[in-house]
């Protein structure tokens, strides 16, 4: 089925953001393992190959539209030298996903692929979610203080 090309080149620059984001949650799961800290290592695994599905579906439904997925490009990857810098960077990037998904999700109404629109509706609740576990784990530090914090996810 012949996509709108308007679509499909969102739904490109959708997938450069979930590419983005597999990597920076990657980096930041390996830092997190590297300093011992197991449930984070753990948390930003999981949440990479969450972003990883998102990029499945997203290549999916462009090859279903006929178009061409580009997988090459990345937009800017900010990694935190340090975990309430590695939360802030996730935040805003999970931040702009959910912008970026809104703006998909109207797109896909105007141009009556309402196929599209329920698939991006679909992650843009995970992306809801998402940055809510952000904000929870950046509340907690706030509450606990990052020391206390720090030692409630090793091993």
């Amino acid at each position: 089925m012949k996509g709108n090309e308007k679509l499909i080149a969102t739904l490109n620059a959708l997938l450069a953001d979930e590419l983005t984001a597999i990597n920076q949650y990657m980096v930041h799961s390996e830092m997190c393992d590297n300093w011992g800290y197991e449930k984070l290592h753990k948390y930003f695994e999981k949440r990479s190959i969450e972003e990883m599905k998102h990029a499945e579906k997203l290549i999916a439904r462009v090859l279903f539209l006929e178009g061409r997925p580009v997988v090459s490009q990345l937009n800017k990857i900010a990694i935190g030298a340090e975990v309430p810098k590695m939360l802030e960077s996730d935040h805003a990037a999970e931040a702009g996903a959910i912008k970026a998904y809104n703006e998909g999700i109207k797109l896909a109404g105007e141009v009556n692929d309402f196929a599209t629109r329920e698939i991006l509706e679909h992650i843009l609740s995970d992306e809801d979610r998402h940055i809510d576990e952000i904000e929870e784990l950046q509340d907690q530090i706030g509450h606990m203080t990052l020391p206390i914090f720090l030692t409630t996810q090793v091993g």
